[in-house]
């Protein structure tokens, strides 16, 4: 068979009209609110009515950390969604939107792989149905009001020193991480030092990927802190009256977006955080939404499991109060030789002895996600180089620590090719032997939770942070805010903050750079190392490869 490009494959794809869709999760025409023949988003008022319905089985879909090898997380959640349709349940796969700064430069797309995707594929990783626009709209709006209301005799006493709201734009761009705004003399306002970040770090990404409902999404934009006033008390966006404007501007995105896979299965898509320096996982009202429809939910956490997984079941288990039933752990042949310290060039080759060694890679994700009560079973990716002593050695190593490692060909064979990992992922959710908790308890203080996680899940020797930080988190307990869980915002190619420190190292140090409050969203963030929350463009950007062909469609996108 020939080659064929994930844009071919989608393609091709023969999709149902979204209405379809829809009836297959019971939701009628009318509660569908469609954006072209193939995409809609799904009504309030439909999803207030779920509220008695019982809630099927949660599926996280994490993985080991990534490597240029491939890992294939996203492609598993939706091959796994496929999978169990096959077998004859009813299943829901909950992904993320995709953000442009990635798909134009390094990472790619976010929809799958092969043939374990969903469509439209092109739509998914562009502009979609504008939920990250308006985000991005929201978020600068109230920019534009801070420095407005400085221009207007700042009536609030707002310190221009200590604004600790940024601008954002939903692009990789390293020029704009630290810019001066407001230049050009006196009717263009006070000049300060400032910069963006990407739209997925923005706090209102976050706080529309928790919040509940309407009411709910203003109320958490109100508990925005912009900054402070020359008194050290702080400003928020309910003080400066955006918290309004800034909902309407959310209303339409916060309703979550059905797709469809390549199989025509429901797929819910819909928001997207990153999960190196936000919280990493699609919102609560889309998985809410889909536990009431159906038996079985697949979802996924980005990068590997020390920053997803951990941020999945610390932050959105614990906020929305939801339970997994099971966790898939998702690695390749090629990845774990490469955490055994093979070069690119050779992952062809067979080496067993690196497989081996790369292997304690995955091990310590397996510690670490049964560490919160949750079975585990890990997915082995199929790619056509593996050979059959390699997916042995990755067998026996996961026996040897008491898990089924399952070979999966779902991007060859789509769902056909994760009917066993199906099988065996059900009978783990309906065995009831999860016992989730969180790794830590909201009593603990903030520097004992960053300590917890970067000890417990890093196997970090030491935390370091200046004296600021530590009065930072101090000030910040004394305001009422120490029940806050943390979000880690740290470097996902390892367990380290070196992102060429692969494998399973220990007593490594964690340096806290920076910590910031999201009291929208309700977590601290801690910046670790040398993370920037605006990346940049590779030398070689995969921009330069992305346009339209003589027949008006797209190439270059994966």
């Amino acid at each position: 068979m020939s080659f064929r490009s994930d844009i071919e494959i989608a393609r091709a794809a023969v999709k149902r009209p979204i209405r379809e869709i829809g009836e297959k999760l019971g939701i009628s025409e009318q509660d569908l609110l469609p954006y072209g023949h193939d995409k809609a988003k799904i009504s309030e008022g439909f999803i207030r009515g779920l509220a008695d319905r019982p809630d099927g089985k949660l599926i996280l879909v994490t993985a080991i950390n990534p490597t240029p090898a491939g890992e294939g997380k996203t492609t598993t959640t939706v091959g796994l969604g496929d999978a169990l349709n096959r077998i004859g349940k009813k299943a829901v796969v909950c992904i993320r939107e995709a953000s442009l700064g990635p798909n134009f430069g390094m990472k790619g797309g976010a929809a799958g792989g092969g043939m374990a995707q969903v469509v439209p594929m092109e739509e998914m990783n562009l502009h979609f149905t504008g939920d990250f626009h308006a985000i991005t709209s929201a978020h600068n709006l109230l920019a534009a009001m801070i420095d407005n209301h400085i221009y207007w005799g700042n009536s609030l006493d707002i310190d221009e020193r200590r604004i600790t709201w940024r601008r954002v734009m939903d692009m990789n761009d390293r020029a704009l991480r630290d810019t001066v705004v407001s230049l050009g003399g006196v009717s263009n306002g006070f000049p300060r030092q400032t910069g963006f970040d990407i739209t997925v770090a923005s706090e209102v990404m976050a706080i529309l990927c928790l919040a509940t409902d309407l009411q709910d999404l203003e109320r958490r934009l109100g508990d925005i802190i912009v900054g402070y006033t020359r008194a050290k008390a702080p400003v928020t966006a309910r003080d400066l009256k955006a918290d309004g404007a800034m909902t309407v501007l959310l209303k339409d995105a916060m309703q979550p977006n059905l797709v469809q896979t390549l199989e025509n299965n429901p797929a819910f898509v819909h928001g997207g955080p990153f999960a190196n320096i936000a919280h990493g996982c699609n919102s609560v009202i889309a998985t809410r939404t889909a536990l009431k429809l159906g038996d079985y939910v697949v979802t996924e956490a980005g990068f590997g499991a020390d920053l997803g997984a951990e941020k999945f079941f610390n932050i959105k288990c614990r906020k929305a109060g939801l339970s997994p039933a099971a966790v898939v752990l998702v690695a390749t042949v090629r990845a774990l030789k490469m955490n055994g310290g093979v070069a690119r060039a050779d992952l062809g080759l067979e080496n067993v002895a690196a497989v081996q060694a790369g292997a304690a890679n995955l091990g310590r994700h397996i510690e670490n996600l049964r560490s919160f009560g949750v079975p585990v079973v890990v997915a082995i990716n199929h790619f056509h180089s593996d050979t059959e002593a390699e997916i042995a050695a990755v067998q026996a190593y996961a026996s040897a620590m008491g898990v089924e490692a399952i070979l999966c060909r779902h991007w060859a064979e789509g769902g056909a090719g994760a009917e066993a990992l199906a099988r065996r992922v059900a009978e783990l959710a309906d065995s009831g032997a999860a016992q989730f908790a969180p790794l830590y308890g909201d009593d603990l203080s903030l520097w004992d939770k960053i300590n917890t996680v970067a000890k417990k899940i890093y196997r970090a020797g030491e935390v370091t942070a200046d004296k600021a930080v530590h009065a930072q988190l101090k000030a910040w307990e004394e305001a009422g805010y120490g029940h806050l869980p943390v979000c880690m915002a740290k470097t996902q190619y390892s367990f380290s903050t070196d992102p060429d420190l692969r494998g399973a190292p220990e007593g490594h140090t964690v340096p806290v750079r920076e910590v910031r409050l999201s009291a929208g969203a309700g977590f601290i963030v801690a910046i670790c190392g040398e993370i920037m929350t605006m990346p940049g463009l590779p030398r070689v950007p995969a921009a330069e490869s992305i346009r339209l062909n003589t027949e008006g469609q797209v190439e270059g996108l994966f």
